[in-house]
């Protein structure tokens, strides 16, 4: 397993950059493109890495059926870190939008090969919110907390868990944005996870964007005056 390691108090999960990959710099020309067919059509945008772009892999009957017909977008690249969102938003992903919502989850990849401090791993979600809520100034941000991670208990858990718990300290009283927290709705009753709901106890199988779905769509709802069945509206307590 490769590990990218940076120097501690390196900014580098603030600073915006691109990534050299070829299929990258492809899939940012590709979500581009979408944006700039949508343009005002568009009024929902889902924002992340791997674990968002496959709601057009595992996701995609989910998608098609309950996220699409909201006007959605999916900002999704595998393998992002919150430094190479950043640097989409100043180079073209946001261009010509004004989205309603933004659906954000992002900074589990700073933890992974990056090996970014609990610390960084805040402040570049912080910044991704803190960057929408500026180049969109009417949009709502609902912040989902980032997903455990690994088939049983582990230390990884433990910083995501720490940087959840600030972010909902810091954003629980902003009207702009919602911390969502949805994380837990992946766990089994003993804190394991399954390979029915993450097949390599990290990416989500079809089953687990249908829980995605069931608990988002009911608020997302709210803010295009729409009603969902009352057995789509799952309790997100923690």
């Amino acid at each position: 397993l490769l590990a990218c390691i940076v120097q501690v108090g390196d900014g580098s999960a603030v600073t915006p950059i691109s990534r050299g990959d070829a299929w990258w710099i492809k899939r940012h020309a590709q979500i581009n493109n979408k944006v700039e067919e949508a343009g005002k059509n568009c009024t929902v945008v889902f924002v992340g890495d791997s674990i968002t772009q496959g709601w057009e892999g595992a996701g995609a009957k989910v998608w098609e059926n309950h996220i699409k017909e909201l006007g959605a977008i999916n900002l999704g690249i595998g393998g992002d870190r919150t430094e190479h969102v950043l640097w989409r938003f100043d180079n073209g992903n946001l261009d010509g939008i004004s989205p309603r919502v933004a659906v954000v989850m992002i900074g589990t990849n700073n933890f992974g090969y990056h090996q970014d401090s609990t610390e960084e791993v805040l402040e570049g979600v912080v910044a991704v919110v803190e960057k929408l809520r500026q180049d969109v100034p009417d949009i709502h941000v609902m912040l989902l907390d980032i997903f455990p991670r690994g088939e049983v208990f582990n230390e990884m858990r433990g910083s995501i868990l720490q940087v959840n718990q600030s972010l909902q300290a810091k954003y629980k009283d902003l009207k702009n944005v919602t911390f969502f927290p949805i994380g837990h709705l992946f766990l089994e009753d003993d804190g394991t996870i399954s390979k029915e709901i993450m097949p390599d106890y990290l990416h989500l199988s079809e089953e687990g964007y249908q829980r995605w779905a069931d608990a988002v769509i009911p608020t997302l709802a709210t803010f295009f005056n729409r009603k969902t069945p009352s057995s789509q509206q799952p309790s997100t307590d923690q």
